[in-house]
């Protein structure tokens, strides 16, 4: 492709380590490329993180660098855009009551019965992202080590997931993070975002890049990689730092 005019993000090990807040050369960065092309961050979390992680982190930026960063929560069922007064919504699509209290039944019962159900968590196992409902093995602010040691070979989760998905057959049940279950309208992953950013922007898929770690065949990015849009794969936050170090100077 030539230079893309949009470049995308996955967040947790692309941006910054799971559920941690971005280095100071990480927000530098961002601002350095939203200065040239438009950035767009999308994850299967929620407006939470996006803010806790990235948004409070950012260096201070002027009004027309803030409009060019996008955040797509919950794979772009929420869309939010930056104002120097705040972040706005454009919009947000949620699960209604029946499908929330159907997925939490199945995805609590059906990981209980594999066994997979920890008494030892940090924070929630189960969470209500309105668009989304997540289950997170080890609770929301487990540290990185204890997630990455709980299912190195993602075998728990993949088995977790098909068994929520054979419950509600009308819900999507997705693998997310390195420990967690994601489950919304059927249809939605980050594929769906990159299709409802290229809507709201304007610009086509074939002129947007995407940056994410997780663009092996069962990873959450892969349907981006599916789909055709242009992907650079990475291992972490450094990695990203590195290649926006060499991408940014061509634009």
């Amino acid at each position: 492709m030539t230079s893309p005019r949009l470049v995308a993000f996955d967040l947790d090990d692309t941006l910054a380590p799971s559920k941690t807040a971005i280095d100071p050369r990480m927000g530098e960065l961002l601002l350095r490329l939203a200065a040239r092309v438009e950035v767009a961050i999308i994850s299967g979390g929620q407006l939470q993180q996006f803010q806790t992680q990235v948004v409070q982190k950012l260096p201070d930026a002027d009004a027309a660098t803030l409009a060019r960063l996008h955040l797509m929560p919950t794979c772009g069922t929420q869309y939010y855009r930056l104002t120097p007064d705040g972040i706005e919504t454009v919009y947000a699509l949620s699960l209604t009551d029946d499908e929330k209290s159907r997925a939490l039944a199945a995805v609590e019962e059906e990981a209980r019965r594999l066994g997979l159900w920890e008494s030892e968590t940090w924070g929630p196992i189960l969470e209500d992202r309105g668009s989304q409902i997540t289950f997170s093995a080890l609770g929301q602010s487990a540290p990185l080590d204890a997630k990455t040691a709980w299912d190195p070979t993602g075998e728990k989760k993949n088995a977790l997931r098909d068994a929520v998905a054979a419950r509600i057959p009308d819900l999507e049940v997705r693998s997310g993070g390195s420990t967690s279950v994601d489950i919304t309208h059927r249809g939605i992953d980050k594929a769906y975002g990159m299709r409802k950013l290229a809507e709201q922007t304007g610009i086509p898929l074939d002129d947007m890049l995407f940056v994410g770690d997780r663009l092996d065949e069962h990873g959450n990015d892969y349907p981006v990689l599916a789909m055709g849009v242009t992907c650079h794969a990475v291992e972490g936050w450094e990695d990203t730092a590195a290649f926006l170090d060499d991408l940014i100077p061509t634009l």
